[in-house]
């Protein structure tokens, strides 16, 4: 288990805020030793909970051009067939995965393949459950063709306590099935959209291990 490097300066910013935090209060209030203690604990337990957000466990992925890798870690909240009208134009079948902010918020390529389209859309802070999310919140849309020109789209999807997105492809590039494409900062989702004869294997309320879960496999 490592600390993902999205995570370096926010930690530090939380330690040096929280040490200042507890210094001046130990200045301001030096006969106050309970309530010090109170503070110091509840600082430690704040550190604690930002330090395993930004927790990158090593993951052992089985890639295959036939299977869609879950690409986070979370709870499926949405399969449905719907209209995918920005890259695709026509009905894709639709599964969307939930993060809470206790998941790892690590997100892995479903398939291997080359970056045929690329796009980020800043845009509202929505709650990620939100059925609105996915085309009115923060978002980056990433298209990839796999070897036999199936095309998968997926896409990050920032929720209410997420005010960033990182991303680590571009257009034309090749990827490959369960390593990093992306990371999403406290809270969000991913949707993920695949060809109508793609065999779903998931289902509503699944918990899904980003790069390991199988969710769906490629007719």
């Amino acid at each position: 288990m490592t600390i993902h490097r999205e995570g370096y300066a926010t930690l530090l910013v939380v330690l040096l805020t929280l040490t200042a935090l507890n210094v001046g209060l130990n200045y301001l209030l030096p006969l106050q030793l309970g309530l010090h203690n109170i503070v110091l604990i509840a600082s430690l337990l704040l550190f604690i909970l930002v330090l395993q957000f930004f927790r990158n466990p090593v993951v052992q992925v089985e890639r295959s051009p036939n299977q869609v890798l879950a690409p986070c870690d979370g709870k499926v909240v949405v399969i449905e067939e719907i209209l995918e009208p920005e890259y695709f134009k026509g009905k894709r079948r639709q599964i969307s995965i939930f993060m809470s902010p206790i998941n790892v918020h690590v997100n892995r390529n479903p398939v291997s393949g080359i970056v045929k389209y690329f796009k980020y859309h800043p845009g509202k802070y929505l709650v990620a459950w939100h059925p609105k999310s996915s085309t009115e919140n923060e978002r980056t849309t990433v298209v990839v063709r796999n070897e036999k020109g199936v095309e998968v789209l997926f896409r990050q999807i920032a929720g209410a306590l997420a005010r960033r997105i990182c991303w680590y492809v571009a257009e034309g590039q090749r990827v490959v099935q369960g390593n990093e494409f992306g990371f999403i900062k406290f809270g969000s989702r991913v949707d993920i959209f695949l060809p109508l004869d793609a065999k779903v294997l998931v289902k509503i309320d699944d918990k899904t291990s980003a790069g390991k879960t199988v969710i769906a496999e490629l007719g």
